[in-house]
């Protein structure tokens, strides 16, 4: 039986496979000269399938029933009672269909064949062919179709009825079951009715064909200057929806309002509020304790603040126990070094915990970052820092831990952010920083791109000098208000005679010299004959790296402070030999992790005198292999040689050079002065020396200063000490003074030690480039060792080789040297000496307030433009000449997409599909009232396409990562798991009803993340042999503090159970 008998011949059928309504109409329809439609639901959308059958159609009249709300019913009934519909009525009614119409194409298929059908109902619209009404009713929930054929027809026409909607659903899809009625008086039944049915009804023909035309994005009237807002409309639509009025109350007098920092803190309670903490990371000198007071103050419940202890004194007037105090806030203080003494309290009495200088906390494998890890649980962490993000990625994932959970944070699209960041870190390691540098730098940017367009953009506050300079500058004039100018660093060489230069290079080769300098007085275990473990391999390691370092710096910070420190080394290395002498040998192992702390607050002296105080176990010289002993000597016979080789130099070029600069220059000879080293001992050289040869009072400061002096350096150094003094011009200070201290009656600031790693600059000069410093003009001055040479240029390039022969020397522990940031010689020289790094705005990229700034505007002074921007509709498109600057080699399409709280941009063209950030989409969709928009060409759906699939792809790729870093790994929490898992502990009958509950929470939080390594590791440690479980379940309860099981204050996640949308897309020809 062909199709065709098959479907007149049959009555009853259904939507079977090649049975379906839709089926049947392409054969009924043949003969058809009028069709009408009767239906609950119509959907345009599904109108491609079946508008070629319609071609030979005369009139089609379509009524679709209103699901209505009851007022509107009310109206509509009135309206006929008076026998007409009036303007009310007949809006309401325009407003239900265009709802209808426009969630319906919106949620439509993104497809030509789609968009051919609906624009071929609007030409059909349009002509007459085709006309539509609605009726005011509740319960019209018919499916009617009524054909009737051409008048030389043997019959009348059919009916077809059943549960079939005129949608795709209907048609195709759905399992249905329809009838077909050929019998005339069947049909003209039908027709009657319909008659009745359509007298009552709405003509909404005209609605249909305006409403897709102006509100869907079928709208072929919108411009690329449109489409440009619409983005930044819909990027920027929660800024824009934010409150510019803080809650201000209590504010001391004299207090500035400005708008930057107003602004600083609407976003930063916005993020708080949505992920449980935030980072005010503006660069130095903006306000950022005043920030956070501000933020404070818009948060119920009480605060800690966590910082320094020269930023919780009185006498500090910055401090925040006087700025809170100020707003008459109330808080609670602590130093960032007494953390335990917050947990013997109680954590849970703080709702807001505030850390300042937060980057301290970058490293997660320290006892200090496990307290305030558990002091933070629960709370809403405020993290404080203008240098967020040092070196490596897991910098700034360990802060980002002490408000979200490692492997389930709500950050949108970055679930796990272990393996995100995990990911980051394994791409530098494939690659060696010495040989591979240019790749391996190319890497290091672009993983800090990826933190901060997938991470920091949802977390972090930071605008830099210049975008508060440009976006504010209104506000920044009319409170009188202006930034200083910051010259660039100005380097001083200190020039090495001949012999002096042979000596200093032939010294950094004996410090450098693995063979022949092993530092075994620091790394003793590895001689033990025990076998110990790889921490413990790697501790000793690293400690004899460490001691490298110390003798580097100290070389390079001045002659008198190596001859010290090398003095205490030998003096060491002949104590170590004579105890070895008397069988005895001491190891600081039970200490290691002091000395970690001491060197990363840079302490070396501490280092030193930690071990030289012999603060270690005692060992028998059996214990070890004889080779220590052969190692130790011949360290000793290197340490003397190098000892030799110094004992005639009795001059200092550097200090010289540094005299001679300051009675040279004008600005040295009559400003006051702040002299940064990283040694104490070269403090304390260079202010007696200073002392005498510029007869003037020099102040010292370092860790181990008084309070008093600390009071000193305040009233003479600090612009808005309540008492100010001039008894000092000159500070010479440690690293301890660049941080929290304003030091802006100054605007010198000179570093008499090379700044290793750079970002100690940035801080240093923070210290007197602040907003509301008296001076126009910012100085920094940097010393660099050279050789004589008769021109500037032979100087630099004597000094970068210098630098350059430090850091290849040390290898691999040159990272030890610049903190673990990658750099080479000259980056470092460029750095030191670059304008733009100290101010932060070396990256010279565009600014997200660059457009928030432009839709801003709009919104306050052209509201007409803004209200048609707002009202957009989803999925709007536009079609413009590509800018010439792109250079686009060939046509491409951007998508803008949104799933939940994630936002994504696409390129699609022919030969590729790349994600963009949204500096780069705004920078191509920048246009102009006059930007001329294009006719969209034909592969518009592909490329769309394209897109769709490239994020579908991501997404998923996404999942999968996140899946399989669940079930593998060679952390200490996934040994632990693993632990936990085994059938001996899953299947232990031992257990209460209280245990195997506690055991869930434990799985649940390694699941998550939500364990600290120090933690892990001290549980792994112990039950890592153990066979018995309840000795488990007693070791995990005893290093595990309940703080832990704390949630986070973040909201939940759902943006990955969201369907993704389309928001609008952007066509590029190119030119």
């Amino acid at each position: 039986m062909d199709i065709e008998t098959k479907y007149t011949d049959l009555t009853f059928f259904t939507n079977d496979s090649e049975d379906s309504i839709l089926d049947r109409f392409k054969v009924v329809l043949k003969t058809v000269e009028f069709f009408d439609i009767l239906v609950g639901y119509f959907r345009i959308s599904g109108f491609h399938q079946l508008y070629k059958s319609f071609e030979k159609i005369e009139k089609i009249r379509i009524l679709v029933g209103l699901n209505i709300d009851k007022k509107t019913f009310q109206i509509i009934e009135t309206s006929k009672i008076q026998g007409k519909l009036d303007f009310e009525t007949h809006t309401r009614t325009k407003e239900i269909i265009g709802e209808k119409v426009i969630d319906e194409i919106e949620k439509s298929e993104d497809t030509q064949e789609v968009e051919e059908g609906i624009l071929k109902f609007l030409e059909y619209l349009k002509s007459g062919k085709i006309e539509i009404k609605a009726h005011p009713s509740q319960n019209l929930h018919a499916k009617v179709y009524i054909s009737r054929y051409f008048k030389d027809d043997r019959d009348f026409g059919n009916v077809i009825t059943g549960s079939s909607n005129f949608s795709e659903s209907g048609l195709v899809a759905n399992y249905e079951f329809n009838v077909q009625l050929k019998n005339s008086q069947d049909v003209k039944y039908a027709l009657e009715k319909f008659e009745l049915l359509w007298e009552q009804a709405v003509d909404i023909s005209d609605y249909y064909v305006e409403t897709i035309q102006t509100k869907t994005h079928l709208n072929d009237s919108i411009t690329p200057y449109q489409i440009y807002l619409k983005l930044l409309y819909e990027y920027f639509k929660t800024d824009l929806s934010l409150d510019p009025n803080l809650f201000y109350q209590n504010i001391p007098e004299g207090f500035m309002k400005l708008k930057y920092q107003e602004q600083a803190v609407t976003n930063a309670k916005k993020i708080l509020d949505e992920y449980g903490g935030v980072f005010l990371a503006d660069v130095v000198g903006l306000g950022k304790t005043y920030m956070a007071t501000l933020l404070a103050n818009q948060l119920p419940g009480r605060n800690l603040v966590i910082a320094s202890p020269a930023l919780l004194t009185k006498d500090n007037p910055n401090s925040w126990l006087n700025v809170f105090n100020d707003f008459k806030i109330a808080a609670e203080f602590e130093s960032i070094g007494k953390l335990e003494k917050i947990i013997e309290r109680g954590t849970e009495r703080y709702d807001n915990v505030f850390i300042d200088e937060a980057h301290k906390f970058r490293n997660e494998n320290n006892v200090s970052y496990e307290n305030l890890s558990a002091i933070c649980r629960g709370k809403k962490v405020i993290l404080i820092t203008a240098t967020p993000l040092n070196n490596s990625p897991f910098d700034i994932l360990s802060q980002i831990k002490l408000f979200q959970k490692g492997k389930n944070s709500t950050i949108p699209g970055i679930k796990n952010l272990e393996s995100f960041f995990g990911s980051l870190q394994r791409r530098l390691k494939e690659l060696d920083r010495k040989d591979d540098y240019d790749a391996y730098m190319e890497i290091v940017k672009d993983n800090a791109v990826q933190i901060r367009d997938k991470v920091l953009k949802h977390i972090m506050v930071r605008r830099t000098r210049k975008e508060i300079d440009t976006y504010f500058k209104d506000d920044l004039k009319n409170q009188g208000l202006k930034f200083p100018i910051v010259n660039p660093p100005e380097p001083i060489f200190y020039k090495l005679d001949t012999n002096l230069n042979s000596i200093f290079i032939k010294t950094i080769a004996l410090i450098t010299d693995e063979k022949q300098f092993k530092y075994s007085r620091y790394t003793p275990l590895l001689y033990l004959k025990e076998e110990l473990s790889d921490f413990e391999k790697t501790s000793q390691r690293n400690m004899g790296g460490f001691m490298k370092i110390l003798l580097i710096k100290r070389l390079e910070s001045s002659f008198y402070a190596f001859r010290r420190t090398l003095a205490r080394f030998i003096k060491s290395y002949e104590d170590f030999i004579a105890a070895y002498n008397k069988g005895k040998v001491y190891v600081s192992k039970k200490h290691w992790q002091k000395i970690m702390d001491f060197f990363l607050a840079e302490n070396y002296d501490a280092i030193q005198k930690f071990i030289d105080d012999e603060k270690a176990e005692e060992y028998s010289k059996n214990d070890f292999m004889p080779q220590l002993k052969t190692d130790i000597e011949s360290d000793l016979k290197t340490l003397k040689t190098i000892e030799t080789l110094w004992i005639n130099i009795n001059y200092d070029p550097k200090l010289d050079s540094f005299t001679e600069i300051i009675k040279e220059q004008k600005v040295l000879q009559k400003s006051k002065l702040i002299i940064f080293t990283e040694s104490k001992e070269t403090a304390e050289y260079l202010s007696e020396n200073l002392k005498i040869r510029l007869n003037d009072k020099v102040l010292i400061y370092h860790g181990g200063s008084s309070e008093k002096e600390l009071k000193t350096v305040i009233s003479n150094f600090d612009e808005k000490a309540r008492i100010k003094k001039d008894d000092y011009r000159i500070i010479v200070t440690t690293e301890v003074l660049s941080e929290g201290i304003n030091l802006h009656r100054s605007n010198v600031v000179i570093n008499y030690d090379i700044p290793w790693n750079p970002t100690r600059m940035i801080q240093r000069v923070g210290r007197i480039n602040r907003v509301d410093t008296p001076f126009n003009i910012i100085y920094t001055y940097n010393f660099f060792p050279t050789e004589e040479a008769n021109d500037i240029i032979k100087l630099k390039e004597a000094a970068i080789a210098k630098i350059n022969y430090f850091i290849e020397m040390l290898g691999n522990d040159a990272k030890l040297l610049t903190d673990g940031e990658e750099i080479k010689s000259f980056e470092l020289f460029n750095k030191l000496t670059s304008k733009e790094f100290i101010i932060g705005d070396e990256d010279g990229e565009e600014s997200e307030l660059k457009y928030l700034r432009v839709i801003e505007d709009i919104r306050d002074n052209d509201r007409d433009l803004f209200a048609l921007v707002k009202n957009l509709p989803r999925k709007a498109r536009v079609a413009r000449k590509a800018n010439v600057a792109f250079k686009l080699e060939e046509n491409a399409l951007i998508t803008y997409f949104r799933k939940g709280k994630l936002e994504k941009f696409y390129l699609a063209c022919k030969s590729q599909n790349i994600e963009l950030d949204f500096l780069t989409t705004a920078k191509l969709f920048e246009a102009s009232e006059k930007t001329p928009g294009q006719k969209i060409h034909n592969d518009f759906h592909e490329l769309l396409a394209s897109n769709k699939s490239q994020i579908e792809i991501d997404l998923h790729e996404i999942e999968e990562v996140e899946e399989s870093t669940k079930k593998g790994g060679r952390d200490n929490a996934t040994r632990i798991r693993k632990i936990l898992n085994a059938k001996e502990i899953k299947r232990y009958n031992g257990f209460t009803d209280t245990d195997d509950e506690y055991l869930v929470k434990v799985r649940n939080m390694l699941d998550e993340g939500g364990m600290p390594k120090t933690v892990a590791k001290r549980i792994f440690s112990e039950i890592m042999d153990e066979t018995n479980p309840m000795k488990i379940l007693a070791a995990i309860k005893r290093n595990l503090p309940e703080q832990f099981f704390n949630h986070t204050a973040s909201a939940k996640d759902v943006s990955m159970s969201i369907p993704k949308e389309v928001i609008l897309s952007e066509y590029l020809i190119k030119q």
